[in-house]
């Protein structure tokens, strides 16, 4: 059981560097007891709640250059969140690199927001004040105030965004990527008149593998030449922030939805042909630079194949970051030269390719299934964003469904699309593809009843976003909720759909007219081993029913970010720091009564708000939670 103590397993410090007649790094460094955890800034939401950086006197004074790095997180999979968490063990350095503009400036000050974990998790916030009044700066008008990425990056301890695992995988999707743009009817058909040309047109053997193979480097120079450009417009860390943004969320929506239909068959993205015939003109000239054109040429030509699958890689690697872009269009180009190279050294091997044909516009049709599905993806990230409840778990399931079980129809001949050919069966690896899609649409049936999916994890919005949250007409308790009484004022139903209040003062008030207990339960959204004891404990009969009958739940999260009305907002007597948010108050009243800050925090009060046992923390034992309860009721 915990004791009431505040814990301080984070001890940060601080420091101010000029680095230049008007630059300053601003360091802070947090020092974290063993077995404790914190949580980078960029950790995926739903699950605990990231790092933050608020520099309070910007405006006039300074501005951000780049973003506020950090040490490298270490990526663990959260089975009570079903996302992966980015967290620090040991030690963090966040940096902060910054342009001064007012040269009067005497301080800056900087708030952060953290969570802490272990068996409990703690809201810990910090204020910093860099005293710059010995420093001189000089502030021109002439000076260039928005600092490339690559001077952020060369700053000390700054970490790559895109960890090897993640550079690996975009490298793999895109190669796969690449050679299924390989088999779509725009490409496909090249690859034996491209190479003929240059097994006839060359002098010798030697010198056609020669040009077929500066003919695979100049496709995979153009596409990575493209993923440098991206990059360097948007810069390295600019497309990370951007895939966060709700509307790039849903241009990237709109973007792939055209994309989708295109591959489906309403119609072509083409690039104007006048491109294409100036590039032709270019390939006449022969020689390398002949080659390249010819390479450029069969990019543009190719487009309408390629150019929704290079835009949807490009987008992808958006949300990674960094040099993600490069990786994609590399592994992407390598695949698409590959072949042409190959079969150039081996002409042999271009009679056992299959002929051209109905299935290469089959495969470009299946693309567009899975376009249209990522689509959503994208949609449901902007509507977490905004809290919207649009795309609930159980509505992007459904979509899901709809789609791959359309595509299952498709590929088992009984859904025609414009530019398909007649036919009277269907192939045998058609068939077990399209085996394999109805049996994936089939396992995400089970999800619109409260099965996790883990194959998905991270695609569908979390459990907690949704119409029922375990399950389809269901309770956690596993009763369907066809009975349930109409809410008292302020209440809601929480976990197991027990009768919750999240205002201690209302909760109070509606426990005395009850003539009930009330158990306080300090929390938190992002809480892990709250949501630990509401699945492994509170779930128990011998405790829910205890929970149902006898108590009024009072649950007071300490992470809820809603800003307080400004004549609510105070100084804590206790912490001297300034109460903002919903989660500072109760926060600041766990600490203020109770002197602990760590969450779970739970107590048992009776009817008038008066303790009647000793708070308790984290208790994963059922028997031992139930006796606790009891005792607090004796």
């Amino acid at each position: 059981m915990a004791q009431a103590q505040i814990l301080t397993p984070a001890k940060w410090k601080s420091s101010a560097e000029k680095i230049s007649d008007s630059e300053v790094l601003l360091t802070f460094t947090a020092t974290i007891e063993k077995d404790w955890h914190m949580f980078s800034q960029h950790t995926p939401d739903g699950g605990s709640l990231p790092t933050v950086f608020d520099y309070l006197n910007q405006p006039g004074n300074y501005s951000l250059v780049g973003e506020t790095t950090e040490s490298p997180y270490k990526k663990v999979y959260s089975d009570i969140f079903e996302v992966d968490e980015y967290i620090f063990e040991d030690e963090v350095q966040f940096q902060q690199k910054i342009k001064i503009e007012n040269k009067n400036i005497k301080n800056i000050e900087v708030y952060v927001e953290y969570q802490i974990c272990k068996e409990a998790c703690i809201q810990g916030d910090e204020t910093f004040t860099f005293d710059l009044s010995g420093m001189n700066f000089t502030v021109s008008e002439q000076q260039n105030k928005a600092v490339v990425a690559t001077a952020q990056d060369a700053a000390p301890g700054n970490p790559t965004k895109v960890d090897d695992l993640s550079i690996l995988s975009i490298f793999i999707i895109s190669f796969f990527s690449g050679f299924a743009a390989l088999l779509t009817p725009c490409v496909f058909p090249m690859i034996p008149m491209t190479v003929s040309f240059f097994t006839k047109q060359s002098k010798t053997k030697a010198k056609g593998i020669r040009n077929a193979i500066f003919y695979g480097i100049s496709i995979i120079i153009i596409y990575v030449v493209l993923g440098l450009l991206v990059t360097a417009i948007f810069g390295a860390d600019a497309l990370n922030a951007l895939s966060t943004n709700v509307w790039f969320n849903v241009i990237f929506f709109i973007i792939l939805f055209i994309f989708a239909t295109s591959f489906l068959g309403a119609f072509e993205i083409m690039l104007p042909n006048s491109w294409a015939n100036k590039v032709d003109k270019q390939a006449d000239r022969g020689g390398f630079v002949g080659i390249l054109f010819m390479a450029l040429a069969l990019a543009i030509v190719s487009f309408s194949c390629t150019g929704p699958i290079v835009g949807t890689l490009l987008v992808e690697a958006a949300s990674k970051g960094g040099i993600a872009p490069v990786v994609g269009m590399f592994g992407f180009s390598l695949a698409l030269a590959l072949p042409f190279m190959l079969f150039a050294m081996f002409p042999g091997w271009l009679n056992t390719l299959p002929k051209s044909g109905g299935w290469l516009n089959a495969v470009k049709v299946s693309l567009g299934f899975l376009e249209l599905a990522l689509a959503f993806k994208f949609l449901s990230n902007a509507d977490l964003v905004l809290q919207l409840g649009w795309l609930t778990r159980e509505v992007f399931l459904v979509i899901w469904i709809v789609i791959f079980g359309a595509w299952a129809m498709y590929l088992f001949g009984k859904l025609t699309l414009p530019h398909d050919s007649p036919q009277n069966s269907i192939s045998v690896w058609r068939l077990y593809l399209a085996l394999l899609v109805t049996m994936f649409t089939v396992y995400l049936v089970p999800g619109l009843w409260g099965a996790p999916l883990q194959l998905i994890s991270g695609f569908p919005p979390p459990m907690t976003y949704a119409e029922s949250p375990y399950g389809v007409g269901y309770s956690k308790a596993g009763g369907i909720l066809d009975n349930r009484v109409a809410l008292p004022e302020g209440a809601k139903y929480g976990a197991h759909d027990l009768l919750t209040f999240t205002d201690y003062e209302t909760g109070l008030a509606y426990a005395k007219r009850e003539n009930k207990h009330i158990l306080l339960d300090f929390t938190g959204y992002a809480c892990v081993n709250c949501r630990r004891m509401e699945d492994k404990v509170w779930s128990k009969p011998e405790v829910l029913n205890l929970l149902r009958d006898q108590f009024v739940i009072i649950s007071l999260y300490v992470d809820d970010k809603q800003e307080l009305p400004e004549n609510e907002q105070y100084v804590s007597p206790t912490t001297g720091k300034k109460i903002r948010t919903v989660g500072n108050k109760w926060s600041d009243y766990q600490i203020t009564r109770y002197h602990a800050n760590a969450q779970p925090y739970y107590i048992v009060l009776n009817k008038d708000g008066v303790d009647t046992n000793k708070p308790v923390g984290y208790v994963p034992d059922v028997a031992e939670y139930k006796a606790w309860l009891e005792s607090g009721l004796k």
